[in-house]
């Protein structure tokens, strides 16, 4: 009975596996393709552009674009049986390289981000003073340095055609194996959660603080216009806390399952004597690899629903202009 109920399962779980590579994939495909554009033009409007946490979740839409086209399309192709990375070395390379380097430098931007609302949120002026655009830019640069160089090592571990994994595509030996879930656990998801949680925490223990620091520099405005500029910027500035905040969440409880999985896989591989756990394990995974990938493609609808006023407002103003110049031609 249990052989029999083996047999009925794997091939079960092939086909779901099929259907969700292609339905799920091509669903966060198409809206992450959409919403990161569009945050990309609303982020870099002259409203916003000017703040640095903006500009953090600006360049945090770029990548995330990176990630879910050369991502999510071998996904979308591995449902007819047709990803080359599972039979290619350099694609998979490639491929795995693009992936992870832009995730991690997406999250750690979104890091950054948490830091910098903290630092703005802070009693103190000379920390306050840290949350500018110069800040921002260099630690921009500095993540896409350090998230490119922690994961060279995958041009060297990785290959195609591989039977013990969950993917074709993985870590030819466990050393490989290890040394990529220790990176993609600790610097990419561990490490950036417990810092962004943190500075959340710290966020929060500022807020009542920095509501009255607000309203003594709004009472000691003496000129209306700066007065009104004031109450513009704090609504942004809270807006965009909003928005951060929700997402490091969301991304902590996304992400999680594929760090830890990794490990997992790693010390008890794929291709054991167990077909139905070895099923089963191979279907989580993936299932855990979406998981992620919606990470990338969520942010435009999260900031849409969070970031009320300001986000909405530049949205519509952005989508006038279009009708306008539609219009015009």
């Amino acid at each position: 009975m249990t052989s029999l109920s083996d047999e009925n399962l794997i091939p079960l779980l092939d086909t779901i596996l099929d259907e969700m590579n292609l339905y799920l994939s091509l669903f966060i495909f198409i809206f992450g393709i959409v919403g990161n554009i569009l945050n990309c033009l609303v982020l870099s409007q002259r409203i916003l552009r000017s703040n640095p946490c903006a500009l953090y979740f600006l360049s945090s839409s770029i990548v995330n674009l990176i990630s879910i086209v050369f991502g999510l399309t071998t996904r979308i192709m591995a449902s007819w049986h047709l990803d080359p990375t599972h039979t290619n070395d350099w694609i998979c390379k490639f491929r795995v390289y693009i992936v992870f380097t832009s995730r991690s430098m997406s999250i750690w931007l979104i890091m950054l981000a948490t830091v910098d609302r903290w630092l703005l949120s802070s009693r103190k002026g000379s920390r306050r003073n840290l949350s500018n655009l110069k800040i921002a830019k260099l630690g921009i640069c500095t993540s896409f340095v350090l998230s490119n160089w922690f994961y060279i090592h995958m041009i060297y571990c990785y290959e195609a055609n591989i039977l013990d994994a969950p993917l074709k595509c993985y870590g030819k030996n466990t050393a490989c194996r290890l040394v990529t879930d220790l990176v993609y656990g600790l610097l990419t998801i561990f490490i950036p959660s417990i810092v962004m949680m943190f500075f959340s925490i710290m966020i929060i223990s500022n807020i009542h603080h920095l509501r009255g620091r607000i309203k003594s520099v709004t009472i000691l405005s003496i000129r209306g216009s700066l007065q009104r500029r004031q109450m513009r910027l704090r609504s942004t500035d809270h807006h965009l806390l909003r928005m951060l905040l929700i997402e490091v969440l969301l991304l902590v409880i996304f992400c999680l399952p594929q760090a830890l999985h990794k490990f997992y896989i790693t010390f008890k591989p794929i291709n054991s004597n167990n077909n139905r756990q070895d099923a089963l394990n191979h279907f989580l995974y993936n299932f855990d690899v979406l998981l992620a990938f919606m990470v990338n493609g969520m942010p435009f609808y999260l900031y849409t629903l969070a970031g009320k006023t300001i986000f909405r407002r530049v949205l519509l103003e952005l989508l006038r202009m279009f009708r306008r110049k539609i219009k015009l031609q």
